[in-house]
């Protein structure tokens, strides 16, 4: 993808294939794989992670590329790290999806009962929230919620306004000095994609 700056927090990848080798027993290439929406690799991965600031615009090739993507049970999850509401690149992906998969489902609101918030860790309340604030009020009060389209009744795109990548953007050996890893969500989000 020429938009955007999808690679400007290069310490998520690291923190969380840490966090799925520490709890899970899934086999994880220990470093990060970067690739693009219209590559013929894409559907060797059963996961992929975007973030960003800034507009999000794909190509056509790369939209038939992530309609396979999907058509064929991988998961993409793309996280808005600008912490406001409606910021550039929450409303350019969400445009990009709705192009993609025309339809009133499109980035639906997932319900705190979504399998996605117990597919290894429990997460009763839904998405856990990030320490990042938004104008003083903290993420959780406006974007206390993800989104996704569905494919065959099962998750395919998920989208946050959380700023994850933001909040998993540390040198994964500095776990040590948090009371929790606050990479688990990261491993439901796997745990999801590889069951």
């Amino acid at each position: 993808m020429s938009s955007g700056n999808w690679d400007y927090i290069p310490k998520v990848c690291a923190n969380v294939l840490d966090s799925v080798m520490r709890y899970t027993q899934i086999p994880v290439r220990q470093s990060e794989v970067v690739i693009t929406a219209d590559s013929p690799d894409l559907l060797a991965v059963p996961f992929i992670f975007m973030t960003g600031h800034k507009l999000v615009r794909f190509s056509e090739a790369e939209r038939q590329g992530i309609v396979r993507y999907v058509q064929n049970g991988g998961l993409l999850f793309s996280d808005d790290c600008n912490h406001g509401i409606n910021a550039m690149h929450a409303q350019s992906f969400e445009a990009e999806m709705r192009r993609i998969f025309p339809g009133s489902q499109t980035l639906a609101k997932l319900q705190k009962s979504h399998l996605l918030y117990k597919a290894f860790f429990k997460f009763p309340g839904g998405p856990p929230s990030t320490s990042h604030e938004l104008n003083g009020w903290g993420d959780q009060i406006a974007h206390d919620y993800l989104r996704g389209v569905e494919h065959q009744g099962r998750l395919c795109v998920l989208h946050s306004n959380q700023g994850y990548g933001c909040e998993w953007d540390y040198d994964w050996k500095n776990k040590r000095f948090r009371a929790t890893d606050n990479a688990r969500f990261a491993v439901n989000i796997v745990v999801y994609a590889m069951t």
